[in-house]
């Protein structure tokens, strides 16, 4: 008996599904150039893991001096690639970089991968770098990162419950109520009329010789217009691109 089970054991293991997490090595704070006390990237750190670990998808903060002669879209998507940020087989996770000597106040950078690039539409990144712009002029970099780190909360959740709720399969399902409910009514209405029979002319249901047209005029009463809907942007789009690894990345960023 306890083979048996053991061999039940073994096989349930086998058709699991296999969920790898690469986040276990990848840091989810890196402060190079050192603009966070000891307590404030202790206090980010334990908030980054914590949404991380509950959503399954990395939230990571990178700050760096300067991306080089990269890019800071390039520099972004590199380090994410190269150091093991993603959950599951679509590396799913978020990446903030800030490079505090690239520009004037530095330049920032979110990138996506995964999930990630579904949770955030360019219309969300925009709205969060510009909460996290207004905390990080006025020097209070703690309060900014953490707006980042729940902003990304918010937006990770909202985009679970929209999938959640299947519109498409909601408006089917409604449709085809109605539909039955209006066959039975009107059925049952038709069953009742069984002294009326309909007539293939037009002049059975006039009495004879009641009708008489002396005169006859043509007036016009309808038009029809053409009409086509420009084409709105669409609030649900996340641009997309292909880093040097070939992987696929979004994000959008400024400078600050």
């Amino acid at each position: 008996m306890k083979k048996i089970i053991c061999v039940l054991f073994v096989l349930v293991m086998c058709m699991a599904p296999a969920s790898v997490c690469f986040a276990d090595d990848a840091v989810r704070l890196v402060d190079e150039a050192d603009i966070l006390t000891a307590e404030e990237e202790t206090t980010l750190l334990s908030k980054l893991d914590e949404i991380s670990e509950r959503q399954k998808i990395d939230v990571a903060v990178v700050i760096i001096g300067t991306t080089g002669d990269k890019t800071i879209e390039a520099y972004a998507d590199d380090y994410y690639d190269d150091n093991g940020y993603g959950f599951g087989d679509e590396h799913d996770g978020i990446l903030l970089l800030v490079a505090t000597e690239d520009g004037e106040n530095g330049r920032v950078h979110i990138s996506t991968c995964g999930y990630g690039i579904t949770a955030l539409t360019d219309s969300n990144i925009d709205a969060i770098l510009d909460t996290f712009a207004v905390s990080y002029k006025d020097k209070d970099y703690a309060k900014a990162f953490a707006d980042f780190a729940g902003d990304c909360d918010s937006y990770i959740t909202a985009a679970r419950e929209e999938e959640g709720f299947d519109v498409g399969f909601s408006l089917v399902i409604s449709l085809a109520i109605g539909l039955i409910l209006a066959f039975i009514i009107t059925g049952g209405m038709k069953g009742q009329l069984k002294s009326v029979r309909s007539k293939l002319e037009a002049s059975d249901y006039t009495k004879q010789g009641s009708l008489c047209i002396n005169e006859s005029r043509d007036f016009f009463l309808y038009s029809t217009v053409s009409r086509t809907e420009k084409k709105q942007d669409d609030d649900s789009d996340s641009s997309t691109h292909t880093s040097s690894s070939g992987r696929t990345h979004g994000g959008g960023g400024r400078d600050l």
